[in-house]
């Protein structure tokens, strides 16, 4: 269908000014954010045309100069930064006209080492990009002091200083924090010996982090805390709506963040009164769907979703209209704490809260674990440390004094 916005466009963009009109509308931009964007696309084609210059050239400096170029004489207002091309540049690169952008080539000893270990975990251990993103930190923490800019050797590294590293570093860390750090040093110095970088299995050398199994105990929030969460929730506006619902299916189902951010559309099956929820390692399982769960989404569908919208469930308050992520999600239980004045708050701790008041309600630990869906008991044992009034009936008298 035709569309005025983009038959003015002249120049070698017009071609893709009806498609990207279409996309902006797909992804939920408002009618004046469309011709906004059109007509800033008008204006990018019609200085490329004046310079005799492709449509593929946007992707690189020529942008940048086009920017630096100033406003012409009876010309739409221009954006001043190339942010506000995102959009179009993202069009143009799924149609193969813009190349995907060319990433730097990693600088010096340490950053070709970060980059090779970053591939190996990627390739040979399939780690995902946010484990990634955790590991090569202290990646960079432990291979500094050895590689610096074009000068360095690992090949002299020695087991003295590996717990060298570990006995500065561990000292003020909490016991998780100790066991990640050796879990990762462990997988950094394996890969530095298969690739053959370091000439033994110092993996070898690392000790293990002290600390007691299953000592800590699970961060749930008190009796009254979670209705000032879903109360701080205004029905009134589109995020009041949708923070609503995904707090009450956090609350009620215990899923986590990630597992709330995998919802689709089509995992909710109102028949039968079931949710399909997307688990760790490419688990599902089919859950029954509370009564009070149903409404909160039933409310955001009808009220505050975009209609007509298929794929992620609980997509971004604004256009693009894309799913949340899991730190998305998260960030909904946090604004919702902070307007309740529970700070501090977090969505793993919705999931501790649901299986708590389980417990305190006299549910049995195998319920609290196909709540949880865990797979091992001894994960869902740990609840039964805050069963205080249980665990007193046990305690044995105190020599000498009172129970």
């Amino acid at each position: 269908m035709s569309d005025r916005r983009c038959e003015s466009i002249r120049g070698p963009l017009a071609p893709y000014a009806l498609g990207f009109q279409v996309e902006l509308d797909r992804l939920g931009y408002a009618r004046g954010s469309v011709t906004r964007h059109l007509s800033w696309m008008a204006c990018l084609s019609g200085w490329l045309a004046e310079r005799d210059l492709a449509a593929g050239v946007v992707g690189g400096p020529e942008l940048g100069a086009f920017l630096a170029s100033g406003p012409e004489s009876g010309s739409a207002r221009r954006p001043v930064t190339a942010l506000a091309f995102a959009p179009l540049l993202g069009h143009l690169r799924c149609l193969g006209v813009v190349a995907e952008p060319v990433k730097e080539p990693a600088r010096g000893l340490l950053g070709e080492q970060l980059e090779r270990y970053r591939a190996y975990l990627a390739d040979e251990r399939n780690l995902g990009a946010a484990t990634i993103n955790g590991y090569l930190p202290v990646a960079r923490l432990f291979l500094s002091p050895f590689l610096d800019g074009d000068e360095g050797d690992l090949a002299g590294l020695t087991s003295a200083q590996v717990t060298g590293f570990l006995r500065r570093e561990c000292p003020g860390r909490s016991a998780t924090s100790a066991r990640g750090l050796v879990s990762i040093l462990r997988s950094l110095l394996r890969f530095l010996y298969l690739e053959g970088t370091v000439t033994g299995p110092l993996a070898q050398a690392v000790p293990s982090a002290t600390g007691w199994a299953a000592s800590a105990l699970p961060r749930a929030l008190g009796r009254g805390q979670t209705d000032q969460l879903l109360a701080s929730c205004d029905h009134g506006r589109y995020r009041g709506l949708r923070d609503f619902a995904i707090l009450t299916v956090l609350i009620r189902l215990a899923l986590r963040a990630g597992e709330v951010a995998a919802i689709d559309v089509e995992d909710l099956d109102w028949r039968a009164g079931e949710i399909t929820v997307h688990g760790k390692g490419g688990r599902e399982d089919r859950l029954p769907l509370p009564v009070d769960v149903g409404e909160s989404v039933v409310a955001y569908l009808q009220r505050g979703r975009p209609r007509g919208r298929g794929g992620p469930l609980f997509l971004r308050e604004h256009a693009p209209f894309h799913g949340l992520t899991s730190a998305g999600i998260s960030q909904v239980v946090q604004d919702a704490g902070r307007r309740a004045g529970v700070p501090g708050v977090g969505a793993h701790q919705l999931r501790h809260t649901a299986a708590t008041d389980l417990l305190r309600a006299g549910a049995p630990l195998s319920e609290i674990a196909e709540l949880l869906r865990h797979d091992r008991e001894a994960t869902t044992a740990i609840y039964a440390k805050v069963d205080h009034d249980a665990l007193f009936a046990l305690a044995l008298p105190w020599p000498g004094g009172a129970r």
